[in-house]
């Protein structure tokens, strides 16, 4: 946790805690649209009260900026998701060695790309699939002992490229023995073990058709 939020006390760190909370419960819960949208724009007011207090807690910064960008894919708004890109940008300027706002940037582009395509991302928002798997990489090298950033890379990089069975696999076995000190690790940790089952048999459709449902907003029916 940033050394301000320990400096602010416990209620900031409580807002920030529940921003997370919010965001992770509705991207990988959210049953419906409306479930999804509604749990997104909770956890973009708790990060905006964490940063009420703390304007340049990276957590809370972040947090916002995703809940603005999911609900902008969500809605197919280009205005909503170049905001978000530029919020997220901003913090990987102020803290590039920061796991979570390279997984933020490479969930942007390949998000985007999953999405639309690569050539409508590319050409409407500018997104990169060599940026999003650079931010990948940089991730994981960041911190591969928490199983969510290796768990995020193998559901990313299968989704985007079937045949990428060998490397999805390396990054899948890491993340289920990897530590996991937080709901989400543990989340991440449990669906990169659901997803070797597929890699190991070298299935790499099956495995990419299982990361999209794997991955934020999988489940969402829209």
């Amino acid at each position: 946790m940033p050394t301000l939020l320990l400096l602010l006390g416990a209620a900031t760190a409580a807002q920030a805690a529940s921003s997370r909370a919010l965001l992770t419960a509705a991207i990988f819960d959210g049953a419906d649209k409306a479930a999804a949208l509604a749990g997104i724009d909770a956890a973009g007011r708790a990060a905006a009260a964490t940063l009420a207090h703390a304007p340049h807690d990276s957590e809370a910064r972040l947090v916002k900026a995703m809940a603005v960008g999911y609900r902008a894919t969500l809605e197919r708004s280009r205005q909503g998701a170049m905001a978000a890109r530029m919020e997220i940008e901003a913090v990987v300027a102020a803290e590039p060695r920061n796991p979570d706002a390279q997984i933020a940037v490479a969930g942007w582009h390949l998000d985007a790309i999953a999405s639309a395509g690569a050539l409508p991302a590319r050409l409407v928002l500018g997104a990169s699939r060599d940026t999003g798997l650079a931010a990948l990489d940089r991730a994981v090298a960041l911190r591969p002992d928490h199983a969510m950033y290796p768990a995020l890379a193998a559901l990313m990089r299968i989704r985007l490229d079937p045949r990428d069975v060998a490397h999805a696999r390396s990054l899948a076995e890491a993340a289920a023995a990897a530590e996991a000190p937080t709901p989400l690790d543990r989340l991440l940790r449990q669906r990169a073990a659901a997803l070797l089952e597929p890699l190991r048999a070298g299935d790499g459709k099956r495995a990419s058709a299982l990361a999209v449902r794997l991955l934020p907003l999988g489940q969402v029916r829209r």
